[in-house]
């Protein structure tokens, strides 16, 4: 049973609001400010604003001090709400890094001295004071003390404090499965790591490190969107500083009239510049990363998470990802004059010592057969009675000796009474037979080939140089798998499944699946030429994988999710981990990305539709008594010049800490093509970015002139 640690705390959660109220005063200084060009506008708005305040309390303001003093009030708001919308995504991002560091205990580690093996004399040392290739020795109950590979020995690890799994995990010398990470506890045997990182290098000094929102760097779309918004200020800023000279020459030409005062200005200046998005740009990005910490997937680069939004190709894996990958052999298919008993028998034979859950699928299924036979497979197979009652019983026949599968004889068997019985792939046993001075029937070869166009894996059997027919095993494509495929290319995405299946094999389950493409009889050459090949062609691809054999291709991918259960070389070079190992994880991390990018693009949207509206409550406002004729603007009747200024600088103050709790959860997933997706943020985010304000400047104008405030 799994039970995830997913750090997911309610929005108004008194664990976050609390530190996230004290850090948004802690960002008040200047070298905080100066991060968000467009917030560092307004705060030196809000600090003009308070002496211009504190002058007309003297008696030399340029406008009543009431009116300054109120919009030097909601400026400061409106920096203190943008950054409270900052602090409070990094503050969950700060709770998942607190429950990392949790695993950061310093704790003794058993370093051996020469010879580098078990039975080895060791040392008792700090786990701290380990580094790159020393070799430590962790026995049943030991907390492995940093990340490594191990290189003797096999133990059960409980990784439940990295993975939220509770389910042990054996780990053991060679293969895919001999990583290790600090902080995992031995719950049974022992093993000989070699420690792959110094201090401060380990996976989870990464996870935190990414994790903590106060380090995430911007990702070059976010650059990009924090220029555009810097050029735009810098726009309005010129013009605003313009207006008072040119305001202050049609006055003195007029002879009547009033100059536009500077607290006036400073406000038109905040709600003419893109406040909205550029109070919420950063809480977007850290919320980002944050979801996908949520989702147990580490990211060790911030670029990785935007590219996962922008991916064109996914590679995904057959098995596991596509199929269930527990093939079971689900029929016998016997030769021509061989009955399907004796073929059972044989399969059955070769099958006992095969701890695979295909080899133990083929003893179920045999002895399922002889169960239906009612006990007489004797009369037309080879078995004898206690043969018969073996296999009955699941017994191991005596005196019988196993041949081993190995990946270079892609095979193995049984030796019984001067039977050689062999089981495997249909190439393997042809040369077995060849070999033997025999041949392959072709109507058996068209079997295989049956057996492979539907998608099922085929196993021929043979006993000597005779082949005795084909097991089927059949691998179940998982439901709703087809369904989020074509979710996936209504948006856009390619998908390819890569798989070491044959060619016939592949591309049955292909079509099953519905994926756009394959790669059959995969190796770690062919899929790296195939994400160049990609990616020559502009596209951005992302994969997944675990085994040294797909380091590779990983590191050449522009979005690489490794799983945690793998080798130490597949997660240095990926930029995601997933700390579940799920093979499907690619999916939801390419929607996380996807989501991040549609949130910043509809808050965007939503922010300069947003500045269009208030352009008609604070421009007749400020330049009324100037020129009387952009009365005819005051669309929204609002009850004088000064409250249009002040509803105005309270509503876009009050529009940030409304659009927090979006900005944090992000915008509802959709798995919509681009130019559906733009239509649906121009109606939604941009129809009702332009309409919100004049309702809302409207409704805070009604209020203030209720309370008798203008």
């Amino acid at each position: 049973m799994s039970h995830h640690k997913k750090m997911v705390l309610p929005l108004l959660d008194g664990a976050l609001l609390r530190p996230a109220l004290r850090d948004t005063f802690f960002k008040l200084g200047l070298r905080a400010q100066l991060k968000n060009p467009v917030m560092f506008v307004v705060y030196l708005g809000s600090i003009l604003c308070s002496v211009l305040w504190v002058q007309a309390l003297l008696g030399h303001g340029q406008a009543p001090a009431w009116l300054t003093g109120s919009i030097a009030v909601w400026l400061w708001f409106t920096v203190l709400f943008a950054n409270f919308a900052e602090a409070l995504a990094e503050g969950r991002s700060k709770a998942q890094a607190a429950s990392l560091k949790g695993l950061q205990k310093s704790t003794w580690a058993k370093k051996l001295a020469t010879p580098q093996r078990y039975g080895a004399e060791f040392a008792m040392v700090e786990s701290f004071d380990l580094r790159r290739d020393d070799v430590v020795l962790v026995q049943h109950g030991d907390v492995i003390p940093c990340d490594g590979e191990v290189i003797e020995g096999i133990a059960s690890v409980d990784e439940s404090a990295i993975t939220g799994e509770s389910a042990p995990v054996i780990r053991e010398s060679g293969g895919d499965f001999s990583s290790v990470t600090g902080g995992t506890r031995v719950l049974s045997d022992w093993i000989v790591v070699r420690i792959s990182v110094n201090p401060g290098e380990t996976f989870i000094d990464r996870m935190i490190a990414m994790v903590e929102g106060a380090k995430r760097r911007k990702t070059p779309n976010e650059v990009a969107l924090t220029i555009l918004l810097l050029a735009l200020t810098l726009i309005f800023l010129l013009v605003t500083v313009t207006l008072l000279p040119f305001s202050a020459y049609s006055v003195n030409a007029a002879g009547s009239g009033e100059v536009v005062s500077l607290p006036v200005l400073i406000a038109l200046l905040v709600c003419l510049i893109p406040t909205t998005i550029g109070g919420l740009l950063s809480a977007i990005g850290v919320a980002g990363m944050s979801r996908l910490m949520a989702a147990n997937v580490i990211a060790t680069s911030g670029r990785a998470v935007e590219a996962a939004g922008d991916v064109d190709v996914l590679l995904l894996d057959k098995t596991g990802t596509i199929t269930f990958g527990n093939r079971q052999a689900s029929a016998f298919v016997a030769a021509a004059g061989v009955s399907q008993a004796t073929l059972a028998e044989a399969a059955w034979l070769a099958s006992l010592a095969d701890d695979t859950p295909e080899g133990k699928s083929i003893v179920v299924l045999a002895q399922r057969l002889t169960d239906g036979a009612g006990g007489h497979l004797d009369d037309d197979a080879k078995v004898g009675r206690t043969l018969l009652a073996d296999l009955h019983a699941g017994l191991t026949p005596a005196g019988a000796s196993f041949v081993p599968f190995t990946a270079q004889s892609r095979m193995s068997g049984i030796n019984l009474d001067g039977r050689h019985i062999r089981k495997g792939a249909a190439d393997a046993i042809r040369r077995h037979i060849e070999a033997l001075g025999g041949s392959v029937p072709r109507s058996l070869l068209q079997q295989v080939d049956t057996i492979a166009s539907r998608g099922s894996t085929p196993l021929v059997v043979a006993e000597g140089a005779q082949v005795l027919g084909v097991v089927e095993l059949k691998d179940v494509v998982k439901p709703g798998i087809r369904e989020r495929f074509a979710q996936l290319r209504q948006m856009g995405i390619k998908t390819v499944m890569i798989t070491g299946d044959n060619r016939l094999t592949a591309a049955a389950i292909a079509a099953e699946a519905g994926v756009d493409d394959f790669l059959a009889e995969a190796t770690p050459e062919n899929k790296l030429a195939m994400i160049r090949d990609y990616q020559a062609r502009g596209q951005l691809v992302a994969m997944t994988g675990d085994g040294t054999n797909d380091a590779p291709a990983l590191a050449q991918a522009d979005v690489a999710v490794a799983m945690n259960s793998g080798t130490q070389a597949a997660r240095e070079a990926a930029n995601m981990v997933d700390l579940d190992s799920s093979p499907t994880k690619l999916i939801e991390v390419v929607e996380i990305g996807k989501q991040m990018l549609m949130t910043r693009g509809a808050l965007t949207t939503f922010s300069l539709a947003n500045d269009v509206a208030k352009y008609f409550a604070i421009i007749p406002a400020a330049f009324a008594v100037t020129y009387p004729q952009l009365n005819a603007l005051n669309v929204m009747q609002l009850a004088s010049p000064a409250s249009a200024l002040l509803s105005a600088v309270i509503f876009n103050a009050l529009i940030i800490i409304a659009l927090i709790p979006l900005a944090l959860k992000g915008v509802r997933y959709r798995a919509l093509g681009a130019a559906e997706l733009l239509r649906r943020n121009l109606l939604l985010y941009g129809v009702g970015g332009l309409l919100l304000p004049f309702a809302g400047i409207k409704l805070i104008d009604m209020l203030l002139s209720l309370l008798g405030l203008v």
